[in-house]
Protein backbone atom coordinates (compact mmCIF):
# COMPACT_ATOMS: atom_id res chain seq x y z
CA UNK A 1 0.00 0.00 0.00
CA UNK A 2 2.83 2.35 0.93
CA UNK A 3 4.51 1.51 -2.38
CA UNK A 4 1.28 2.30 -4.25
CA UNK A 5 1.01 5.68 -2.48
CA UNK A 6 4.67 6.37 -3.28
CA UNK A 7 4.11 5.52 -6.96
CA UNK A 8 1.11 7.84 -7.04
CA UNK A 9 3.15 10.60 -5.44
CA UNK A 10 5.97 10.16 -7.94
CA UNK A 11 3.48 10.24 -10.81
CA UNK A 12 1.90 13.40 -9.42
CA UNK A 13 5.32 15.04 -9.10
CA UNK A 14 6.12 14.08 -12.69
CA UNK A 15 2.95 15.78 -13.84
CA UNK A 16 3.83 18.88 -11.85
CA UNK A 17 7.29 19.00 -13.42
CA UNK A 18 5.82 18.70 -16.90
CA UNK A 19 2.99 21.14 -16.22
CA UNK A 20 4.83 24.47 -16.68
CA UNK A 21 5.70 23.77 -20.33
CA UNK A 22 2.07 22.87 -21.04
CA UNK A 23 0.65 25.80 -19.08
CA UNK A 24 2.88 28.25 -20.89
CA UNK A 25 1.02 27.57 -24.11
CA UNK A 26 2.83 28.53 -27.29
CA UNK A 27 6.27 29.99 -26.64
CA UNK A 28 8.39 31.74 -29.28
CA UNK A 29 12.02 32.74 -28.89
CA UNK A 30 13.81 35.67 -30.56
CA UNK A 31 17.53 34.87 -30.58
CA UNK A 32 19.69 37.58 -32.14
CA UNK A 33 22.45 40.16 -31.68
CA UNK A 34 21.16 42.87 -29.34
CA UNK A 35 24.40 44.58 -28.36
CA UNK A 36 27.01 44.07 -31.08
CA UNK A 37 27.72 44.74 -34.73
CA UNK A 38 24.16 43.78 -35.81
CA UNK A 39 22.22 45.44 -32.98
CA UNK A 40 20.55 48.00 -35.29
CA UNK A 41 20.23 45.54 -38.16
CA UNK A 42 17.79 43.35 -36.21
CA UNK A 43 18.25 43.70 -32.47
CA UNK A 44 15.51 45.04 -30.26
CA UNK A 45 13.58 46.19 -33.32
CA UNK A 46 13.00 42.54 -34.22
CA UNK A 47 11.67 41.91 -30.72
CA UNK A 48 9.15 44.74 -31.14
CA UNK A 49 8.13 43.34 -34.53
CA UNK A 50 7.49 39.89 -33.02
CA UNK A 51 5.43 41.47 -30.23
CA UNK A 52 3.36 43.28 -32.88
CA UNK A 53 2.72 40.00 -34.69
CA UNK A 54 1.57 38.29 -31.49
CA UNK A 55 -0.72 41.21 -30.65
CA UNK A 56 -2.12 41.38 -34.20
CA UNK A 57 -2.81 37.62 -34.06
CA UNK A 58 -4.83 38.10 -30.87
CA UNK A 59 -2.40 37.05 -28.17
CA UNK A 60 -3.43 33.40 -28.00
CA UNK A 61 -3.67 30.30 -30.17
CA UNK A 62 -5.39 26.94 -29.59
CA UNK A 63 -6.78 28.41 -26.37
CA UNK A 64 -3.32 29.12 -24.98
CA UNK A 65 -1.48 32.35 -24.35
CA UNK A 66 1.39 33.14 -26.72
CA UNK A 67 4.62 33.99 -24.90
CA UNK A 68 7.81 35.58 -26.19
CA UNK A 69 11.29 35.07 -24.79
CA UNK A 70 14.42 36.81 -26.06
CA UNK A 71 18.18 36.53 -25.71
CA UNK A 72 21.37 38.10 -27.06
CA UNK A 73 23.62 35.47 -28.68
CA UNK A 74 26.50 37.97 -29.10
CA UNK A 75 27.25 36.43 -32.51
CA UNK A 76 28.70 33.34 -30.80
CA UNK A 77 27.43 30.00 -32.15
CA UNK A 78 28.32 28.09 -28.97
CA UNK A 79 26.44 30.59 -26.80
CA UNK A 80 23.46 30.53 -29.17
CA UNK A 81 23.27 26.73 -29.08
CA UNK A 82 23.50 26.75 -25.28
CA UNK A 83 20.61 29.23 -25.05
CA UNK A 84 18.53 27.35 -27.61
CA UNK A 85 19.12 24.03 -25.85
CA UNK A 86 17.95 25.50 -22.52
CA UNK A 87 14.92 27.05 -24.20
CA UNK A 88 13.94 23.73 -25.77
CA UNK A 89 14.76 21.41 -22.84
CA UNK A 90 13.81 23.54 -19.83
CA UNK A 91 11.63 26.47 -20.88
CA UNK A 92 9.33 24.78 -23.37
CA UNK A 93 10.09 27.04 -26.34
CA UNK A 94 8.29 25.81 -29.47
CA UNK A 95 9.95 27.89 -32.19
CA UNK A 96 13.02 30.12 -32.51
CA UNK A 97 13.21 32.90 -35.08
CA UNK A 98 15.33 35.87 -36.28
CA UNK A 99 18.75 34.20 -35.75
CA UNK A 100 21.01 36.95 -37.05
CA UNK A 101 24.48 35.72 -38.12
CA UNK A 102 24.84 32.73 -40.44
CA UNK A 103 27.22 30.73 -38.24
CA UNK A 104 24.69 31.04 -35.40
CA UNK A 105 21.72 30.20 -37.63
CA UNK A 106 23.38 27.08 -39.04
CA UNK A 107 24.33 25.85 -35.56
CA UNK A 108 20.88 26.47 -34.07
CA UNK A 109 19.21 24.91 -37.10
CA UNK A 110 21.22 21.71 -36.57
CA UNK A 111 20.18 21.59 -32.90
CA UNK A 112 16.55 22.28 -33.84
CA UNK A 113 16.63 19.34 -36.23
CA UNK A 114 17.88 17.08 -33.43
CA UNK A 115 15.18 18.38 -31.08
CA UNK A 116 12.46 18.29 -33.74
CA UNK A 117 11.75 21.98 -33.19
CA UNK A 118 10.98 24.62 -35.81
CA UNK A 119 13.40 27.47 -36.51
CA UNK A 120 12.67 30.31 -38.92
CA UNK A 121 15.79 32.22 -39.93
CA UNK A 122 15.28 35.88 -40.84
CA UNK A 123 18.42 37.89 -40.10
CA UNK A 124 21.07 35.43 -41.35
CA UNK A 125 21.82 35.32 -45.05
CA UNK A 126 23.71 32.17 -46.07
CA UNK A 127 21.97 30.30 -48.89
CA UNK A 128 23.22 27.08 -47.25
CA UNK A 129 20.38 27.39 -44.71
CA UNK A 130 17.94 26.00 -47.28
CA UNK A 131 20.68 24.49 -49.45
CA UNK A 132 23.01 21.70 -48.37
CA UNK A 133 22.31 22.43 -44.65
CA UNK A 134 18.50 22.32 -44.96
CA UNK A 135 16.42 20.41 -42.42
CA UNK A 136 12.83 19.22 -42.14
CA UNK A 137 12.15 21.87 -39.48
CA UNK A 138 14.24 24.76 -40.81
CA UNK A 139 12.86 27.76 -42.72
CA UNK A 140 14.45 30.86 -44.25
CA UNK A 141 12.26 33.91 -44.54
CA UNK A 142 13.51 37.35 -45.59
CA UNK A 143 16.32 37.00 -48.15
CA UNK A 144 19.54 35.06 -48.74
CA UNK A 145 22.93 35.57 -50.32
CA UNK A 146 21.85 34.24 -53.69
CA UNK A 147 18.90 36.63 -53.89
CA UNK A 148 21.14 39.56 -52.94
CA UNK A 149 23.65 38.47 -55.58
CA UNK A 150 20.96 38.29 -58.26
CA UNK A 151 19.57 41.69 -57.29
CA UNK A 152 22.59 43.91 -56.67
CA UNK A 153 25.30 41.90 -58.41
CA UNK A 154 23.26 41.22 -61.50
CA UNK A 155 22.04 44.80 -61.88
CA UNK A 156 25.46 46.41 -61.50
CA UNK A 157 27.13 43.96 -63.87
CA UNK A 158 24.47 44.55 -66.52
CA UNK A 159 24.96 48.31 -66.06
CA UNK A 160 28.65 48.02 -66.99
CA UNK A 161 30.22 47.17 -63.65
CA UNK A 162 31.83 44.05 -65.08
CA UNK A 163 34.94 43.77 -62.89
CA UNK A 164 34.59 43.12 -59.17
CA UNK A 165 36.72 42.93 -56.03
CA UNK A 166 35.18 41.72 -52.77
CA UNK A 167 35.64 42.99 -49.23
CA UNK A 168 34.35 39.99 -47.30
CA UNK A 169 33.43 39.29 -43.67
CA UNK A 170 35.53 36.32 -42.56
CA UNK A 171 32.81 33.82 -41.65
CA UNK A 172 30.06 31.70 -43.24
CA UNK A 173 27.83 34.60 -44.31
CA UNK A 174 30.62 36.54 -46.01
CA UNK A 175 31.91 33.50 -47.90
CA UNK A 176 28.40 32.67 -49.11
CA UNK A 177 27.65 36.24 -50.21
CA UNK A 178 30.98 36.53 -52.05
CA UNK A 179 30.48 33.19 -53.82
CA UNK A 180 26.83 33.71 -54.77
CA UNK A 181 27.42 37.25 -56.05
CA UNK A 182 30.62 36.23 -57.85
CA UNK A 183 28.75 33.42 -59.61
CA UNK A 184 26.10 35.88 -60.83
CA UNK A 185 28.75 38.36 -62.00
CA UNK A 186 30.57 35.67 -63.98
CA UNK A 187 27.33 34.27 -65.40
CA UNK A 188 26.62 37.73 -66.83
CA UNK A 189 30.04 37.99 -68.45
CA UNK A 190 31.87 39.86 -65.69
CA UNK A 191 35.12 39.02 -63.91
CA UNK A 192 36.07 38.72 -60.25
CA UNK A 193 39.56 40.19 -59.86
CA UNK A 194 40.07 39.19 -56.23
CA UNK A 195 38.90 39.38 -52.64
CA UNK A 196 40.16 40.19 -49.16
CA UNK A 197 38.64 39.00 -45.90
CA UNK A 198 38.28 41.00 -42.71
CA UNK A 199 37.35 39.94 -39.14
CA UNK A 200 33.80 40.46 -37.90
CA UNK A 201 33.34 43.79 -36.13
CA UNK A 202 36.38 45.50 -37.67
CA UNK A 203 37.10 49.12 -36.87
CA UNK A 204 39.98 49.69 -39.32
CA UNK A 205 39.39 48.84 -42.97
CA UNK A 206 42.33 50.80 -44.37
CA UNK A 207 44.51 47.87 -45.48
CA UNK A 208 41.53 46.04 -47.00
CA UNK A 209 40.29 49.12 -48.85
CA UNK A 210 43.75 49.86 -50.23
CA UNK A 211 43.86 46.37 -51.74
CA UNK A 212 40.42 46.89 -53.25
CA UNK A 213 41.44 50.27 -54.63
CA UNK A 214 44.64 48.84 -56.12
CA UNK A 215 42.68 46.13 -57.92
CA UNK A 216 41.20 48.79 -60.26
CA UNK A 217 37.92 46.83 -60.20
CA UNK A 218 34.95 48.87 -61.34
CA UNK A 219 32.87 47.59 -58.41
CA UNK A 220 33.95 46.88 -54.84
CA UNK A 221 31.43 44.44 -53.41
CA UNK A 222 30.95 44.78 -49.64
CA UNK A 223 30.19 41.21 -48.60
CA UNK A 224 29.52 42.21 -44.99
CA UNK A 225 26.71 43.81 -42.99
CA UNK A 226 25.77 46.03 -40.06
CA UNK A 227 28.47 48.24 -38.57
CA UNK A 228 31.10 46.53 -40.73
CA UNK A 229 29.38 47.89 -43.84
CA UNK A 230 28.89 51.40 -42.47
CA UNK A 231 32.51 51.57 -41.30
CA UNK A 232 33.77 50.36 -44.67
CA UNK A 233 31.68 52.92 -46.56
CA UNK A 234 32.81 55.79 -44.32
CA UNK A 235 36.47 54.86 -44.65
CA UNK A 236 36.16 54.32 -48.41
CA UNK A 237 35.07 57.96 -48.65
CA UNK A 238 38.21 59.01 -46.77
CA UNK A 239 40.34 57.16 -49.33
CA UNK A 240 38.49 58.80 -52.22
CA UNK A 241 37.51 55.44 -53.69
CA UNK A 242 34.16 56.52 -55.16
CA UNK A 243 35.56 59.90 -56.16
CA UNK A 244 38.26 57.98 -58.02
CA UNK A 245 35.70 56.22 -60.19
CA UNK A 246 35.12 52.89 -58.42
CA UNK A 247 31.61 52.01 -57.26
CA UNK A 248 30.70 50.52 -53.89
CA UNK A 249 28.04 47.83 -53.80
CA UNK A 250 26.38 47.26 -50.42
CA UNK A 251 25.54 43.60 -50.93
CA UNK A 252 23.70 43.39 -47.61
CA UNK A 253 22.58 46.82 -46.55
CA UNK A 254 19.31 47.73 -44.94
CA UNK A 255 17.52 50.91 -44.05
CA UNK A 256 19.20 50.83 -40.63
CA UNK A 257 22.72 51.06 -42.09
CA UNK A 258 21.69 53.80 -44.51
CA UNK A 259 20.21 55.74 -41.60
CA UNK A 260 23.43 55.27 -39.65
CA UNK A 261 25.54 56.52 -42.55
CA UNK A 262 23.29 59.44 -43.51
CA UNK A 263 22.41 60.28 -47.09
CA UNK A 264 25.50 62.39 -47.64
CA UNK A 265 27.72 59.33 -47.23
CA UNK A 266 25.31 56.68 -48.56
CA UNK A 267 23.94 58.47 -51.67
CA UNK A 268 24.27 56.49 -54.87
CA UNK A 269 24.69 53.10 -53.21
CA UNK A 270 22.75 50.35 -54.94
CA UNK A 271 21.26 47.66 -52.70
CA UNK A 272 18.57 45.00 -52.52
CA UNK A 273 15.94 44.69 -49.79
CA UNK A 274 12.78 42.61 -49.51
CA UNK A 275 10.83 45.36 -47.71
CA UNK A 276 10.64 49.16 -47.75
CA UNK A 277 8.48 51.09 -45.34
CA UNK A 278 7.29 53.63 -47.92
CA UNK A 279 6.41 51.20 -50.73
CA UNK A 280 2.61 51.23 -50.36
CA UNK A 281 -0.23 52.10 -47.98
CA UNK A 282 0.00 48.81 -46.05
CA UNK A 283 3.74 49.09 -45.50
CA UNK A 284 3.35 52.71 -44.38
CA UNK A 285 0.59 51.85 -41.89
CA UNK A 286 2.59 48.99 -40.38
CA UNK A 287 5.79 51.04 -40.28
CA UNK A 288 4.14 54.00 -38.57
CA UNK A 289 2.92 51.63 -35.85
CA UNK A 290 6.42 50.18 -35.55
CA UNK A 291 7.90 53.68 -35.38
CA UNK A 292 5.69 54.57 -32.39
CA UNK A 293 7.30 51.65 -30.51
CA UNK A 294 10.89 51.72 -31.78
CA UNK A 295 11.45 55.35 -32.87
CA UNK A 296 12.74 54.13 -36.22
CA UNK A 297 11.30 52.71 -39.40
CA UNK A 298 11.62 48.93 -39.83
CA UNK A 299 14.02 47.27 -42.24
CA UNK A 300 13.55 43.92 -43.98
CA UNK A 301 14.85 41.97 -40.96
CA UNK A 302 12.33 43.50 -38.58
CA UNK A 303 9.42 43.30 -41.03
CA UNK A 304 10.50 39.75 -41.86
CA UNK A 305 10.46 38.80 -38.16
CA UNK A 306 6.89 40.12 -37.93
CA UNK A 307 6.00 37.88 -40.88
CA UNK A 308 7.83 34.78 -39.62
CA UNK A 309 6.14 35.04 -36.22
CA UNK A 310 2.69 35.63 -37.72
CA UNK A 311 3.12 32.80 -40.25
CA UNK A 312 4.14 30.35 -37.53
CA UNK A 313 1.06 31.21 -35.48
CA UNK A 314 -1.19 30.83 -38.52
CA UNK A 315 0.34 27.40 -39.17
CA UNK A 316 -0.21 26.31 -35.54
CA UNK A 317 -3.85 27.38 -35.78
CA UNK A 318 -4.33 25.62 -39.12
CA UNK A 319 -2.66 22.44 -37.85
CA UNK A 320 -4.69 22.47 -34.63
CA UNK A 321 -1.57 21.45 -32.73
CA UNK A 322 1.94 22.60 -31.77
CA UNK A 323 3.41 19.34 -33.09
CA UNK A 324 6.42 20.38 -35.19
CA UNK A 325 5.79 17.93 -38.05
CA UNK A 326 2.21 19.12 -38.45
CA UNK A 327 3.16 22.80 -38.19
CA UNK A 328 6.06 22.45 -40.65
CA UNK A 329 3.66 20.84 -43.12
CA UNK A 330 1.23 23.76 -42.78
CA UNK A 331 4.02 26.33 -43.16
CA UNK A 332 4.80 24.77 -46.54
CA UNK A 333 1.13 24.64 -47.56
CA UNK A 334 -0.16 28.06 -46.54
CA UNK A 335 0.43 31.17 -48.69
CA UNK A 336 2.28 34.04 -46.99
CA UNK A 337 0.10 37.12 -47.22
CA UNK A 338 0.90 39.94 -44.83
CA UNK A 339 2.52 43.38 -44.84
CA UNK A 340 5.92 41.82 -45.61
CA UNK A 341 4.96 39.36 -48.33
CA UNK A 342 2.05 39.25 -50.73
CA UNK A 343 1.60 35.91 -52.44
CA UNK A 344 4.69 34.43 -50.81
CA UNK A 345 5.11 30.67 -50.87
CA UNK A 346 7.31 28.26 -48.93
CA UNK A 347 9.21 25.67 -50.95
CA UNK A 348 9.91 22.08 -49.94
CA UNK A 349 13.38 23.10 -48.71
CA UNK A 350 11.92 25.72 -46.32
CA UNK A 351 12.77 28.75 -48.47
CA UNK A 352 10.02 31.39 -48.45
CA UNK A 353 9.89 32.96 -51.89
CA UNK A 354 8.73 36.52 -52.51
CA UNK A 355 9.81 39.47 -54.64
CA UNK A 356 12.75 41.66 -53.68
CA UNK A 357 13.45 45.26 -54.70
CA UNK A 358 16.51 46.94 -56.13
CA UNK A 359 17.04 50.42 -54.69
CA UNK A 360 19.40 53.33 -55.11
CA UNK A 361 20.02 55.54 -52.08
CA UNK A 362 18.78 59.07 -52.73
CA UNK A 363 20.83 62.23 -52.75
CA UNK A 364 20.09 64.46 -49.73
CA UNK A 365 18.44 66.98 -52.04
CA UNK A 366 15.98 64.32 -53.31
CA UNK A 367 14.79 63.24 -49.86
CA UNK A 368 11.45 64.90 -49.07
CA UNK A 369 10.76 63.67 -45.52
CA UNK A 370 12.39 61.74 -42.64
CA UNK A 371 13.40 58.19 -43.63
CA UNK A 372 12.79 58.96 -47.33
CA UNK A 373 15.97 57.20 -48.41
CA UNK A 374 15.29 54.97 -51.42
CA UNK A 375 14.54 55.30 -55.09
CA UNK A 376 13.23 52.00 -56.46
CA UNK A 377 15.05 50.84 -59.59
CA UNK A 378 13.44 47.46 -60.20
CA UNK A 379 11.46 44.57 -58.78
CA UNK A 380 13.39 41.30 -58.63
CA UNK A 381 10.86 38.46 -59.01
CA UNK A 382 11.16 35.80 -56.32
CA UNK A 383 11.27 33.03 -58.92
CA UNK A 384 14.36 34.70 -60.42
CA UNK A 385 16.03 35.52 -57.10
CA UNK A 386 15.83 32.04 -55.59
CA UNK A 387 16.55 28.59 -57.01
CA UNK A 388 13.84 25.96 -57.02
CA UNK A 389 13.92 23.49 -54.14
CA UNK A 390 15.32 20.85 -56.51
CA UNK A 391 18.11 23.21 -57.62
CA UNK A 392 18.99 24.37 -54.10
CA UNK A 393 21.15 21.40 -53.11
CA UNK A 394 18.82 20.54 -50.21
CA UNK A 395 19.06 16.78 -49.64
CA UNK A 396 15.40 16.65 -48.59
CA UNK A 397 14.36 17.37 -52.18
CA UNK A 398 16.35 14.56 -53.81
Amino acid sequence: MKFRHLSSAVAACSLLVAAPALAQGVKIGILNDQSGVYADYGGKGSIEAAKMAIEDFGGEVLGHKIELVTADHQNKPDLAVSIARRWYDVEGVDMITELTTSSVALAVQELSQQQKKIDIVVGAASSRITGDACTAYGFHWSFDTRALGVGTGGALTEAGGDTWFFLTADYAFGYSLEKDTGDIVKAKGGKVLGAVRHPLNSSDFSSFLLQAQASKAKVIGLANAGLDTTNAVKQAAEFGIVAGGQKLAGLLMTLSEVNGLGLQAAQGLVLTESFYWDRDDKSREFSERFFQRAQRMPNMIQAGTYSSTLSYLKAVKAAGTKDSDAVAKKLKELPVDDVFAQGGKVLANGRMVKDLYLFEVKKPSDSKKPWDYYKMLATVPGAKAYPTAAESGCPLTK
